[in-house]
This record gives structure tokens, sequence and C-alpha cells, in this order.
């Protein structure tokens, strides 16, 4: 299932959830179909003003960082770099459009690929599981 984690600072993302959860969901549907929909999680992880540096320095408005967690099995699909640039290239509009956009060309989007045997949910390893729940 695809984990997107935007971080950002608080102020930034205030009243912006419900837009940005929307959008990011609705990212993962367009690019890999709607199935995806219902098993896409978006986490919006905002820290307050001053709790953000770069260079040892407090940043008030720094660009948003996205980390995108997938299974590491996408990276044998034979589209798979049109597919992280589709993904990346949507969660940037997304994040642009609805919490900076003067941050656009700074966005950056992570992607993570997650193994089955480095993964485990409920206490047991994904590739150990016939099936993963949720």
């Amino acid at each position: 299932m695809p984990h997107v984690t935007l971080h950002v600072v608080e102020e930034q993302v205030a009243g912006r959830e419900a837009a940005l959860i929307d959008g990011l969901t609705d990212v993962v549907a367009e690019v890999y179909g709607e199935w995806a929909r219902e098993l896409a999680v978006v986490q919006l992880l905002a820290v307050p003003a001053g709790r953000w540096a770069v260079g040892g320095q407090v940043r008030t408005d720094p660009p948003p960082i996205v980390d995108f967690g997938v299974r590491a099995i996408a990276l044998s699909h034979p589209d798979f770099k049109q597919i992280i640039e589709r993904l990346a290239a949507g969660v940037t509009d997304v994040v642009a459009r609805i919490v900076a956009e003067h941050h656009r060309d700074a966005v950056q989007v992570n992607f993570h690929f997650h193994h089955d045997e480095h993964t485990a949910v409920g206490g047991r390893l994904v590739s150990d599981t016939a099936a993963t729940p949720g």
C-alpha cells in the first residue's frame, strides 16, 4: 500500500488538511488506478514554527518534504521510471497548489522502497504471511 507523508511547518498546513489528504489520495489513484485509493495512507506531519532548521538556521517557511513509500516490487515494473515521475509531479503539484506555490521548485519528494522481508505488520514479516491486512 502506498504511504505518503508530508513534512511541513504547522502554519503552512493549518486549515488545509482535508484538501491535502484528498489531493494526495487522488494522485495515488490517478497513477496506480482507482483500486489503490482505499489502500493509500496519507500522513500530515506538521511541526511548530521554530522547530525546522537548515544549516543550523531556523526556517519559518521551509519547502515541504514528501516521503513516498511503496513496496520494492514496484522497482521491477517495466514503466517504473514513468510511474515515479508521475507520482513526483502529481504530489508536487498538490503540495504547491495547496500549501506553498512559491516553493513549487523546491518541494522534495523522496521515494522509499520497502522489501517484504524487511517489513512487518502485526508483528510478522510480510514475506512470511500469505496476505497482508490493510
